[in-house]
C-alpha cells in the first residue's frame, strides 16, 4: 500500500496543471494496455479492448470494454484535472522600478490568494505552434522544472495591521515576480523566448500559449507516523489518481468500465471539455454504437449505469469546528465522505448513497457523510452537472481534506489507500 502513496507523490509531482496531469494519466494508461483513439476519427472497438481519448489536451477518457451486452451498462468514475491558481496573460512581462519585471497574471477559479505568498513558483502549461494546417496548430507542453518566481508579500513594517485582515488585489497585489534585467530590450516577449529556448524553436513560431503558476515544492508526507501527504492540487489530483489505479488494475467486467476526467469544474465545468458539456454523452455513444448497440440499446445502458462523481471533501477543522454540521463533519483519515445537499448541488440521494456505502463495505473500507453547515453555503461539483446531459444514478463523494484551494492542501495516507480500495471493487462488480 506504500506503493500506492509513491505512486500518488509522483503523480502530483509530474501534474504541475490540467495538461500535464493529462499528459501523465495517458502515460500510465498507455503503460497499461491501452490504446489512444482519435475523436475525428472512426473507431472499431472491440469486447475486452481498453481504450483512452483526450479533449484539448486537458480533459481525458478511458473505458474498458465489457464483455457483455451494450445494454448492461457503464461503471464510471469521474473527477477533474484542473485546480484554482494563476494564468500568464498574454504580454506579461511589467518592469517595475529598477528593472524588476513582474508578470500580468490572471485568477484562475478561486485560490485562497494569501497561501501562494514567497514561494517558489515555476510555469507549466501548453504551446500552440504554426504548423501547415491553420485549423491544426501543433501543441507542444512545457514546464519549467526549477524556481522561476515568486509573489512577494509586503513586510508587516508597511502594513502593520496585516495580521487582522488584509484585502487583496488580485491585479495589484498578486503580481510575481520573475527577474531583474539589465537592459530593457531583454523584457520584450521575455516569456515567449524563454519558452521558445525551453522547447528549441523558433520563438516567431509560437502562436500563443495556455501557461500557468504552480508551487515547485514536491508533494509529501508528514505527521508523526506519516499519516499525512501535503502536496499542491490534491483536488482533485487525487482523487484523478485513485480513480486511475482502480481502473488499471480492476478485472474484466460484464460492464463497461470508464474513468472520465473533465477540466474547468473550478469555473463551472462549462467548456467543452467540462462536464456541462456533451462530451461523455458522445463518448458513451460512439462505444455503444460502435459495438453494433442501437439508440434503444444506448438508453438501456444508460438506465443501468452507475456513477461516482470523486471530488474532494471538507474535513473537519481542528481549529474550526464550529464551521461544520454538528453532526455529519468527516474526520481526516475516517474514510471517504458521502456528500449531500438537500438543494441538490451534489447528486446524491438515499438511492445512490446505498449503493455507494454497500461498494464501501464490501471493499473493507469506513465511510463518512458531509452535510453543510447550514448556515454556510456549499459549492457543487461534477456529479448533478453531468446529470443535465445524461440522466445517470449517482454519488458525489471525495476524500476529506483540510484548506481546499490552498497552494498546499493536507489528506489522509489512509483515505487514499481506501478510495483506490472501493474504487477497485466497483470496477470489479
Amino acid at each position: 500500500m506504500t506503493d500506492y502513496i509513491t505512486s500518488l507523490k509522483d503523480f502530483l509531482d509530474r501534474s504541475t496543471c490540467n495538461f500535464w496531469a493529462v499528459d501523465t494519466v495517458a502515460r500510465c494508461l498507455e503503460s497499461s494496455g491501452f490504446d489512444r483513439l482519435d475523436l475525428a476519427e472512426q473507431w472499431d472497438l472491440r469486447r475486452g479492448g481498453k481504450y483512452y481519448v483526450t479533449k484539448n489536451d486537458s480533459a481525458i477518457f478511458a473505458f474498458a470494454v465489457g464483455s457483455g451486452d451494450v445494454a448492461d451498462g457503464f461503471k464510471i468514475i469521474a473527477a477533474h484535472s484542473d485546480s484554482p491558481g494563476f494564468r500568464i496573460k498574454p504580454k506579461s512581462e511589467i518592469v517595475s522600478d529598477g528593472g524588476v519585471v513582474k508578470l500580468n497574471t490572471e485568477v484562475y477559479g478561486g485560490p485562497i490568494l494569501y497561501t501562494w505568498f514567497d514561494r517558489p513558483l515555476s510555469i507549466s502549461g501548453r504551446v500552440m505552434l504554426r504548423s501547415a494546417n491553420p485549423l491544426r496548430p501543433e501543441m507542444r507542453l512545457v514546464r519549467f522544472d526549477r524556481p522561476l518566481l515568486t509573489i512577494p508579500h509586503l513586510a508587516i513594517h508597511f502594513n502593520r495591521q496585516v495580521n487582522e485582515g488584509n484585502k487583496l488585489s488580485k491585479q495589484k497585489d498578486m503580481l510575481p515576480v520573475i527577474g531583474k534585467i539589465a537592459e530593457e530590450f531583454e523584457r520584450d516577449n521575455m516569456i515567449v523566448n524563454l519558452v521558445a529556448d525551453e522547447l528549441r524553436v523558433d520563438a516567431s513560431d509560437i502562436l500563443d500559449f495556455d501557461l500557468t503558476l504552480y508551487d515547485t515544492t514536491p508533494a509529501c508526507t508528514l505527521g508523526l507516523h506519516d499519516e499525512f501527504i501535503t502536496s499542491g492540487r490534491l483536488d482533485d489530483l487525487s482523487m484523478v489518481h485513485a480513480a486511475l489505479s482502480a481502473l488499471v488494475e480492476s478485472s474484466d467486467s460484464v460492464m463497461t468500465r470508464v474513468m472520465a476526467i473533465f477540466d474547468n469544474e473550478e469555473t463551472g465545468s462549462g467548456t467543452k471539455q467540462g462536464a456541462a458539456s456533451p462530451v461523455l454523452k458522445t463518448i458513451l455513444r460512439r462505444i455503444a454504437f460502435s459495438l453494433g448497440a442501437d439508440d434503444d440499446d444506448f438508453l438501456r445502458a444508460v438506465a443501468s449505469s452507475f456513477m461516482i462523481s470523486a471530488d474532494n471533501a471538507h474535513a473537519v477543522h481542528p481549529n474550526y469546528v464550529e464551521k461544520h454540521d454538528p453532526t455529519n463533519h468527516p474526520v481526516i483519515g475516517d474514510g471517504p465522505v458521502i456528500k449531500i445537499n438537500a438543494n441538490c448541488k451534489y447528486m446524491t440521494d438515499a438511492d445512490s448513497s446505498a449503493v455507494f456505502q454497500q461498494i464501501c463495505e464490501g471493499a473493507g473500507v469506513p465511510v463518512q457523510f458531509f452535510v453543510n453547515h447550514s448556515d454556510v453555503a456549499g459549492g457543487s461539483t461534477l456529479g448533478n452537472i453531468l446529470t443535465a446531459q445524461i440522466d445517470l444514478r449517482g454519488v458525489d463523494m471525495g476524500n476529506p481534506i483540510w484548506a481546499m484551494h490552498s497552494v498546499r492542501e493536507t489528506a489522509s495516507v489512509d483515505d487514499h489507500i481506501n478510495a483506490i480500495k472501493a474504487f477497485t471493487y466497483f470496477y470489479d462488480l
